[in-house]
């Protein structure tokens, strides 16, 4: 069975791309491309973020990643990949009835987290103090404050700063969609009608703002945060 590294260059001779497009594609530099090429695991960084380069490799050519991420966990050895979690809002209607439901929700994320970064702590490598258990729960980031003018569509803007290098993917109103590894240092801004989709895979090394305001952090050095809608739908359908 080919590696790796065989399999992807054998996918992007066959669509005609080169190294260096790929490398404008997805963010990621050419020499951590060539590398991952050559099955050269010992030039890349930890785990977590060379599965990130997989994955955006394999979407720039428009291929499904479970192939290539399989075959990388057969020739590192390492364990698959922990299962992803959900952290969306949805409106829940009044009474006594939800507000149960809600709390055995916010329980089981709590716990859900806290074994999580228990997995993590022996896998990502970091400082002791930058492992730290990430809290019970992702607080909702508030609604824009500013209600639009009459005729204006509502407009929300969302920062992101990177202090670690951090994958993300965030979805528009429209449709659109950006991916790309963040460096640390690096800010990007996005734009959208009323809301975005998010997807981090180091929640802790990111930093965001909506519309000027702090949103509280994701979650710990290393957590996969999964299709969060910034803002809630519950406060995004405010008026």
């Amino acid at each position: 069975m080919q590696t790796v590294g065989a399999y992807l260059r054998e996918r992007r001779t066959a669509r005609g791309v080169s190294l260096e497009e790929l490398a404008r594609t997805t963010r990621v530099g050419q020499g951590y491309l060539e590398a991952l090429e050559a099955d050269a695991f010992d030039q890349l960084p930890a785990p977590v973020f060379t599965k990130g380069f997989i994955r955006a490799y394999c979407f720039a050519l428009g291929e499904p990643a479970d192939e290539a991420l399989s075959r990388y966990r057969d020739l590192t050895g390492s364990a698959p990949a922990e299962p992803a979690l959900t952290l969306t809002i949805r409106p829940k209607a009044r009474g006594r009835g939800p507000v149960l439901v809600s709390l055995v929700l916010l329980l089981g994320l709590g716990l859900g987290l806290f074994f999580l970064t228990l997995g993590l702590q022996g896998r990502f490598k970091g400082p002791p103090a930058a492992q730290r258990a990430m809290p019970a729960a992702v607080k909702s980031p508030p609604a824009p404050e500013r209600a639009p003018a009459e005729g204006e569509p509502s407009r929300a803007r969302l920062v992101a700063r990177a202090t670690e290098p951090t994958w993300v993917r965030v979805q528009m109103d429209d449709g659109s969609v950006v991916q790309e590894l963040l460096p640390a240092g690096a800010t990007r801004e996005w734009v959208s009608n009323r809301r975005f989709v998010l997807t981090v895979g180091n929640a802790g090394g990111l930093a965001l703002e909506l519309n000027g305001q702090p949103i509280p952090p994701l979650g710990a050095r290393g957590a996969v945060i999964q299709n969060l809608v910034i803002p809630a739908e519950t406060e995004a359908a405010r008026p």
